[in-house]
């Protein structure tokens, strides 16, 4: 399986946050979707701070810790299909 981003590509509802669970969880996966654009990430990556770098990796892997069992890890994040739960 490979990693996708079809929500982005597809998604014609509001943009906001702070609204309703639903439009917050629909703007974090838009942008989420739409930073991790490879041109993005190049041209953004290079003008971070180290501190702004660091923060960005503290909360993503918290997140990733934090909400994801071992195998869900391996199979949703790392798109590794030989894990087994």
């Amino acid at each position: 399986m490979k990693h996708t981003h079809n929500f982005s590509k597809t998604y014609d509802g509001l943009i906001g946050f702070g609204f309703n669970r639903k439009t917050d969880e629909h703007t974090i996966c838009y942008y989420l979707q739409k930073i991790s654009d490879d041109t993005l990430m190049q041209n953004l990556l290079k003008k971070m701070s180290d501190q702004d770098l660091q923060v960005l990796f503290d909360v993503l892997t918290r997140l990733l810790r934090t909400y994801l069992s071992e195998e869900e890890y391996h199979r949703l994040f790392l798109k590794d299909d030989s894990a087994q739960g």
